[in-house]
């Protein structure tokens, strides 16, 4: 670990954690947290600079405090209080653009850990049953997060190989559950009823937000006999959900609906201010996403405590989630499955890769 590391997105609840959990670390003197709102919640001993990283400005801080490993968890899907989304890839991008500028320039800089999404890959129906780091996607992500992501990576690329010198660690994290988590997919599974697109039962994966701060401090530590603290992992936990699974662990009833009308509540949730119902979001709860973790654990040298049963089964508990009991639940979806005229519907929309159908999931 670098004596001196600095972390963006400090004010958000995940960099916060961070933030108090690497001070901790053996060998950290100083910890510098950045953000351009000042955070809410106590960064323990951390050095807290009001600093909007899309300015030219980080590049002095990087030089005041002599940092030599720069954590960046300021890449994220939503903002903080009022904050517009073009305000958010803005920061995403531009300010990823102007981070790596700094350390291209900072010659103390050694190690660089990137926080990202398995966004990167999208959701489409040709996609495969797994992917693996070194996948292509079948349909690039055309706008929002995923977007954001594929090119905050190709920019980091582009860095690694200006500073060969720098340990560069992209990490792709699943979706992120934990009693602090909040995304738009968070949002999703906390609406009373769960709009989902008939005939679809798509396949997720989850990773624990204690998960996530341990992997960072993996990645930003010093490698360790036989692991390699550089290049691109996926981060989930063991196991896959199918979405009607949730749903009944929710206990929360769904209501399947056409591409086309879910497609339009998204929308006016996103008008009322809802949740965030995006069209990636629509996709991913349509085809679903699977990534093999072996990197992590062979490579990275890195084991999940949670499955991904384990970190949703710890999101709802925490959250006090559900207006119904999950039996009674499991009892109404089992007999609404049973009925003569879905048995023929319900196979017509489960051919693409990445999903399954409703009736497997119990």
């Amino acid at each position: 670990m670098g004596d001196v590391v600095l972390v963006t997105g400090a004010a958000r609840q995940l960099g916060g954690r961070f933030v108090r959990r690497v001070q901790r670390e053996p060998g950290v003197d100083r910890v510098v947290a950045v953000d351009a709102a000042p955070p809410r919640h106590h960064l323990g001993g951390a050095e807290f600079v009001q600093a909007d990283i899309r300015q030219s400005t980080i590049a002095k801080v990087l030089t005041e405090y002599g940092v030599d490993t720069v954590v960046h968890m300021d890449v994220t899907g939503t903002g903080l209080g009022s904050t517009s989304r073009a305000t958010v890839k803005e920061t995403n991008v531009i300010g990823t653009m102007q981070l790596l500028g700094a350390c291209q320039k900072s010659p103390r800089v050694k190690r660089l850990v990137v926080k990202s999404s398995t966004n990167v890959y999208g959701s489409a129906s040709r996609d495969p049953a797994v992917f693996t780091e070194t996948t292509s996607p079948k349909s690039l992500p055309s706008g929002g997060f995923a977007k954001d992501t594929v090119e905050v990576e190709g920019y980091v690329r582009g860095f690694a190989r200006r500073r060969p010198d720098v340990a560069v660690c992209v990490l792709r994290f699943a979706n992120i559950l934990g009693p602090g988590a909040e995304t738009p997919l968070t949002e999703y599974l906390s609406l009373p009823v769960l709009p989902t697109v008939f005939g679809y039962d798509p396949r997720l994966q989850f990773v624990h937000e204690d998960d996530v701060v341990e992997v960072l401090l993996r990645a930003a530590r010093e490698p360790r006999r036989g692991t390699l603290n550089s290049g691109t992992f996926n981060i989930a936990g063991d196991g896959v959900l199918l979405l009607s699974q949730c749903a009944r662990r929710l206990g929360t009833p769904t209501v399947p609906m056409l591409p086309p009308a879910v497609s339009w509540l998204g929308s006016a949730l996103r008008t009322l201010g809802i949740t965030d119902f995006s069209p990636e979001q629509l996709r991913l709860l349509t085809h679903g996403r699977v990534v093999s973790t072996v990197q992590m654990r062979e490579t990275l040298g890195y084991e999940t405590k949670y499955t991904t049963a384990e970190a949703f089964e710890d999101f709802v508990r925490s959250r006090g989630l559900g207006v119904l009991a999950p039996a009674l639940v499991a009892a109404a979806v089992d007999r609404v499955a049973a009925l003569p005229f879905l048995t023929g519907a319900r196979g017509a929309g489960t051919g693409a890769r990445g999903t399954a159908p409703a009736q497997s999931a119990n």
